[in-house]
C-alpha cells in the first residue's frame, strides 16, 4: 500500500528544499529505571508499506515486530545505543543526543560509498528530529518535530525500530537477571520493579543517577 501524502508531508518538504537524503530520528528509553537508551534514523528508498507504521507506543508488539522487519527492507536504518554507565556520567539528555547521533552515523555508514563520497553530499541531508531539543555537533541540517513519532513517517519508522531493538535488549536482561521482570516492564518504574530493586537491590544495569526515582 503507498504511503498516503499526508504521512510524508515533512519528507516532501525538506526535499523541496533542496535536501535528497532525508533521515528520521527518534530515541526510546529515557524514562526507564534500567537498560540503555535507543535511537534509530532511517531514511526511506521504498514507499509502499503493508504494515501499520505509526508511533511505536500506539501499536502492539506484535505489529512492531512486523513492522520493523519491513522497514529494514524498505529503508536504509542506524541504531545508536548509550549504555547506563555513560547515561549517569552525561545524563539522560545529552545520552539520548548522543545515541542520535551515533544512529545517523551509522545509517550514513551505511548508504552507498558513490553517495556519500560524492561531493556536496553534506549539504543534501536533513534530519526530522522527534522532540524539541536537539544538541549536536553533526554538519546537516535538522528539524524539530513536536509528536513527530505519530506525525512523520519516517520518524515512525524510527520510533518502531529503536523500540523492538530496545525490548530485546530488556529480554536478554531479563534472561539474566530474572527476578526484576525486564521481558515486562522494560526497566521503566513500574510497582513491580520498584519492589524487586527494594527486595533485590539495584543491577549493574541499574541507572545510578536514577536512583532518587526509586
Amino acid at each position: 500500500m503507498q504511503i498516503a501524502p499526508q504521512r510524508l508531508f515533512y519528507e516532501t518538504q525538506a526535499q523541496t528544499q533542496g535536501l535528497r537524503f532525508v533521515f528520521g530520528v527518534d530515541e526510546v528509553g529515557r524514562g526507564p529505571l534500567a537498560g540503555p537508551v535507543v535511537a534509530a534514523a532511517v531514511c526511506l528508498h521504498q514507499f509502499e508499506f503493508k504494515n501499520k507504521i505509526n508511533d511505536s507506543k500506539q501499536i502492539s508488539p506484535k505489529a512492531r515486530e512486523a513492522a520493523f522487519h519491513e522497514i529494514f527492507e524498505k529503508a536504509y536504518v542506524g541504531i545508536g545505543i548509550i549504555g547506563e554507565n555513560a547515561i549517569d556520567i552525561v545524563n539522560i539528555l545529552n545520552a539520548s543526543h548522543l545515541a542520535m547521533e551515533m544512529a545517523v552515523k551509522e545509517l550514513i555508514r551505511r548508504l552507498p560509498p558513490e553517495i556519500v563520497n560524492k561531493e556536496g553530499f553534506a549539504t543534501q541531508v536533513g534530519l526530522l528530529i522527534d522532540g524539541n531539543i536537539f544538541r549536536t555537533e553533526l554538519p546537516y541540517k535538522y528539524q524539530l518535530i513536536v509528536g513527530g513519532d505519530a506525525k512523520c513517517f519516517s520518524i515512525s519508522c524510527a520510533s518502531i525500530v529503536a523500540k523492538v531493538y530496545r525490548d530485546r535488549i530488556l529480554e536478554v536482561y531479563d534472561k539474566i537477571f530474572p527476578q526484576y521482570g525486564f521481558a515486562q516492564h522494560k526497566g521503566y518504574p513500574t510497582e513491580f520493579h520498584r519492589e524487586a530493586v527494594k527486595k533485590y537491590g539495584s543491577t549493574i544495569i541499574h541507572r545510578k543517577s536514577f536512583s532518587g526515582a526509586l
